[in-house]
């Protein structure tokens, strides 16, 4: 058995992180469709993982499965099931993720939800498997997002891809599907859009 992990509780986390944390991950933050040379390393593409795995899904499920393509070989394969409009800036950037999501992650469930012995006949039926590994993998996605910028690097999320290829190409065995393929590097400003409105809180929530 994995000995107990120590967290630091020395730091106030109630209160909120800096003005310029709070750009950097959302209101400064752009999705862009140009990069620089400057290139991502491999010990760069570790940290974001490891700060990713620990965003919450549903009990602890954990169902997304990530290809990190960022060699000529790999882009090769990836690009020609890219929406034409995606392959140049797919080809530029250093980094492209493959964000899957694996249908039966039941099958994890004894090792990522221990205390609950029965969590894997939680999920028996495929479609509501594949259902609740969607949303959860989408959520996954999301954490990916937010801790890329944090670690400075700069993201293109794309759904614009040919879902049943890139599943055939890059995950031909077990019940895996596609998600979205995240562009990952050092943006630039070039084909760089005027930000584009947003919901206002009165348009898009409320409180009861």
């Amino acid at each position: 058995m994995e000995a107990a992990v120590a967290y630091d509780n020395s730091y106030d986390r109630s209160q909120p992180v800096t003005d310029q944390v709070l750009a950097q991950l959302f209101t400064e933050a752009r999705t862009r469709n140009a990069w620089s040379d400057r290139p991502v390393s491999e010990d760069i593409i570790r940290q974001l993982y490891e700060l990713t795995k620990f965003g919450p899904t549903q009990a602890n499920t954990t169902p997304a499965r990530f290809v990190f393509v960022t060699s000529d070989a790999g882009k090769e394969r990836l690009i020609p099931l890219m929406a034409e409009g995606n392959q140049a800036k797919t080809r530029q950037a250093p980094v492209a993720v493959i964000v899957a999501y694996d249908v039966n992650f039941h099958d994890t469930m004894h090792k990522l939800f221990p205390h609950a012995p029965g969590a894997k006949d939680w999920f028996p039926e495929r479609e509501g498997r594949r259902e609740a590994a969607l949303k959860n993998s989408s959520l996954q996605a999301g954490y990916l997002i937010s801790a890329a910028r944090a670690l400075g690097l700069d993201v293109g999320p794309m759904t614009g891809i040919d879902f049943a290829g890139l599943k055939q190409e890059f995950f031909p065995e077990g019940d895996v599907e596609v998600n979205m393929v995240i562009n990952l590097g050092y943006g630039t400003d070039e084909n760089l859009f005027g930000r584009s409105p947003r919901l206002s809180f009165e348009e898009a929530a409320r409180i009861v």
